[in-house]
C-alpha cells in the first residue's frame, strides 16, 4: 500500500512539475517578440551612436516579415489575380531583403525578432479573417500604408543613420520600396474595380 501511495505521490509531483515547465514555455511565447529584441540590443547599444540603427532595424524585420506573411495569405485569400501576383512579388522580395537583414544585424551584433510582434500578429489574424474581395480591399490598402510608413523609415536611416552599413544597406532598398508602394496602389486600384462591379 505504501509503495503504490508513492507511486501515485511521484506521478503527481512529475503532473506538476511538467504543468509548471509548459507553463513557463507558453510565458515566454507571449512576450512580444519585438519588445524582447528591443530590450536586449538596448542592454547592449544603449548611450551608443548606433542604438537609433538597432532600432530602425528591429522595425524593419518586423515589418518585412508581415509583407512576407500576407503575401503568403494572398495567394490563398486573394480572388484578383493582380493581388495574388502583388503578394508573391512581396514574399520574393521582402524574404531576400529580410536575409540580407539578419546577415547584416549578426555582424553588428544586433538582435532581431524572429516572429512577428502582437500588433502584426493582430493585423494578420485580422486579414486572415477575409476572404475574396473583402480581403483583397484590406491587404491592399494595408500595404499602400505599411509601404508609405515603411519608405519613411528607410529615408530617415538613409539620411540619419549613424552605422555606415545599416544606412548604406538602407539606402538601396528605397527604390525597390518606391516600386512596391506603385504596385500596391496599383493592386489597391484593381481590388476597388473589382469590388465595385
Amino acid at each position: 500500500m505504501k509503495k503504490m501511495q508513492t507511486r501515485i505521490f511521484d506521478l503527481l509531483l512529475l503532473s506538476a512539475l511538467a504543468v509548471g515547465i509548459a507553463a513557463c514555455g507558453n510565458k515566454n511565447k507571449s512576450e512580444d517578440s519585438k519588445e524582447v529584441a528591443e530590450n536586449q540590443n538596448e542592454a547592449k547599444f544603449e548611450d551608443t551612436k548606433t542604438e537609433d540603427d538597432t532600432d530602425f532595424a528591429v522595425e524593419a524585420a518586423d515589418a518585412g516579415m508581415l509583407e512576407v506573411e500576407l503575401g503568403k495569405l494572398a495567394q490563398t485569400n486573394a480572388s484578383s489575380a493582380k493581388v495574388k501576383q502583388f503578394g508573391q512579388t512581396m514574399v520574393d522580395e521582402h524574404s531576400k531583403a529580410n536575409e540580407e537583414l539578419k546577415t547584416l544585424a549578426q555582424q553588428k551584433n544586433i538582435t532581431l525578432p524572429g516572429t512577428l510582434s502582437d500588433d502584426h500578429q493582430k493585423k494578420y489574424d485580422e486579414l486572415a479573417g477575409k476572404k475574396g474581395a473583402d480581403f483583397d480591399e484590406a491587404y491592399t490598402s494595408s500595404m499602400v500604408k505599411g509601404h508609405e510608413k515603411v519608405l519613411d523609415a528607410f529615408k530617415k536611416e538613409a539620411d540619419k543613420g549613424y552605422d555606415n552599413d545599416v544606412k548604406m544597406w538602407a539606402s538601396g532598398k528605397i527604390s525597390t520600396l518606391e516600386h512596391h508602394l506603385e504596385m500596391a496602389k496599383q493592386a489597391k486600384d484593381a481590388a476597388d474595380n473589382e469590388k465595385k462591379k
